[in-house]
């Protein structure tokens, strides 16, 4: 009989440490998924040159109004209407530089390019800029026929043609878009990258993001809600 007891107690025992470890575990699983869901920074970085060295900066603060913005441009989109700054007014954008013929990078950019329109086509704060590269070829029917075959929103997503000079000074030396750190370009040089970048509404560049990657994209969707919120 107290053999039997004893069996009874080691089985006991060993069943109460078992569910005390299953417990542990599950707690320990628990606050590990609260932190990860509450560890982001406060803000975004901003961003104000080609390394892309972040720069933490107080929302609505006097560095913030001195930190650079993108400038004043005038282009013209898909539909032929002119587009300047005050097409974003009160809007964060996305932004990426691309051309309708390319045979490479640039589907593949459209296609997460259009993961993100999908995201935010409801949301009237979210626009998508996307700056032709070779605006000699891509006019405004060629940008059209281009919108149609991939499902590009009117007025949510622009794709723009316009000065070949304010396009490539744009995107080398406002948004900083090529990783070709200290190698001087000029207009004869192609701009060819795949990086989208993230503008808030005060024209601040807030992330950059290889537009080829998912993990990247999913990230940039991440950011544009929490942009929001700010």
């Amino acid at each position: 009989m107290k053999s039997l007891i004893k069996v009874s107690n080691t089985k006991l025992i060993a069943i109460l440490l078992l569910t005390l470890f299953i417990s542990c575990k599950e707690k320990v699983k628990i606050e590990h998924s609260v932190v990860k869901e509450t560890s982001r920074v406060e803000n975004l970085p901003y961003y104000n040159e080609e390394s892309f060295t972040p720069n933490w900066v107080t929302p609505n603060s006097k560095e913030e109004q001195d930190f650079h913005k993108i400038p004043d441009f005038k282009l013209v989109n898909q539909l032929g209407d002119t587009i300047t700054q005050d097409t974003f007014k009160n809007k964060i954008y996305i932004t990426d530089f691309f051309f309708t013929s390319c045979p490479g990078i640039c589907l593949n950019m459209t296609k997460n390019m259009t993961k993100v329109q999908e995201a935010f086509k409801d949301d009237a704060e979210i626009a998508l800029l996307s700056h032709s590269v070779t605006p000699s070829i891509d006019s405004v029917a060629v940008l059209k026929e281009y919108a149609d075959d991939h499902g590009i929103i009117p007025n949510k997503w622009h794709l723009v043609t316009g000065d070949k000079n304010e396009i490539y000074n744009l995107g080398r030396n406002h948004y900083f878009v090529e990783n070709d750190l200290g190698i001087p370009k000029d207009i004869n040089d192609f701009l060819h990258t795949e990086n989208f970048l993230l503008v808030d509404k005060n024209k601040h560049i807030r992330g950059i993001y290889n537009g080829l990657n998912n993990a990247s994209i999913a990230q940039l969707i991440t950011d544009v809600k929490a942009l929001k919120s700010e």
